[in-house]
């Protein structure tokens, strides 16, 4: 990110550019509810629109098909601070808490907790009817639920998220990065191409003796997981020749690892180093299938950047229209 710098003090904000970021890809989401009470209630106007008019059963109903859709193959996804998606059913439950109700886990849980001890309905019914309930009852104090309005409460809603999930800074860029690709995709598309469904992982996973930082698994109809996409993320202060050589042969047993795991896996690999060596980087391309490199200090790793998110975002696009196959 370029730095803001008034009389040579450095007064950047980049936490407010990751944050916009990350929300930005909850509006795919967004969308789809938008789509899912307009089909639900045979109606036109925008979802902001229906909440602030739509009786308390109506609003019930809608959410219901959120939650249970009959094609729950093709979902949008939706994630906290740091990235991390959450399952379908979850993320339906964040995504109407916040839009009416703060800290949905901390202090709104324990009140659904409470009421799911004296009945004999299913959660998602309680989790339903008490969200509903709150609309209706303080949308007009609310006033509107544009998604202009509702983006500002999920920056502050995965600001607070981030605050309680320290030292996942690097993950969280690049696993944002991933999500803004996926996102962009499903928008433009309405799916995830020859896949049905994409899950992010919420944390690093082990092949052999190699960690990925970052991964996202590709299923078809049945569930199966089919391809995946591994990204390991190597970030260190380097001024290039010995040393970039050096970390380089650190990327080949990740190479080998999936290889020799699954030859069906895609391999991504984000450098953030300073001065890093051309020809070294040149190397790893030829060997993986897509290479994100970042000439800056580590410490200062906070975005994609507008040029390595577009290679992003085709990369992605290739692997999901199944014109792209990893390389051997």
């Amino acid at each position: 990110m370029t730095s803001l710098t008034v009389e040579g003090v450095d007064v950047s904000h980049s936490r407010l550019v990751e944050l916009t970021n990350l929300a930005d890809q909850a509006q795919a989401f967004y969308e789809w509810v938008e789509e899912r009470f307009q089909l639900a209630l045979s109606r036109r106007e925008p979802l902001g629109q229906i909440l602030l008019t739509a009786t308390a059963g109506e609003i019930k109903r809608a959410m219901l098909d959120c939650y249970k859709p009959s094609d729950s193959g093709k979902l949008p996804l939706l994630f906290d601070g740091v990235g991390r998606t959450y399952k379908h059913e979850k993320a339906c439950y964040y995504f109407f808490s916040w839009i009416i109700r703060d800290a949905p886990q901390q202090r709104l849980g324990p009140l659904i907790g409470r009421i799911l001890k004296n009945s004999k309905r299913k959660r998602v019914e309680i989790e339903v009817q008490v969200i509903a309930s709150l609309i209706c009852k303080y949308r007009s104090n609310v006033k509107t639920f544009s998604w202009e309005a509702v983006r500002e409460v999920f920056v502050e809603r995965l600001e607070g998220s981030r605050r309680s999930l320290q030292g996942h800074r690097k993950e969280a860029v690049v696993r944002t990065a991933l999500l803004t690709a996926f996102q962009g995709y499903f928008t433009r598309h309405g799916g995830y191409g020859k896949f049905t469904s994409v899950k992010v992982a919420d944390r690093q996973i082990a092949i052999g003796k190699q960690t990925f930082d970052v991964s996202a698994e590709l299923s078809n109809e049945r569930g199966q997981v089919i391809r995946r996409i591994l990204v390991p993320v190597k970030t260190r202060e380097t001024e290039g020749g010995g040393h970039a050589h050096l970390y380089s042969r650190d990327i080949a047993p990740a190479i080998a690892a999936i290889r020799n795991d699954n030859s069906d896996d895609y391999l991504v690999v984000i450098i953030g180093a300073q001065n890093w060596s051309v020809r070294e980087a040149e190397e790893i391309r030829s060997k993986v299938d897509h290479v994100a490199v970042f000439e800056i200090n580590p410490s200062a790793f906070s975005e994609f950047g507008s040029t390595e998110q577009q290679r992003l975002n085709n990369f992605v696009a290739a692997v999901l229209d199944g014109v792209l196959q990893p390389k051997l």
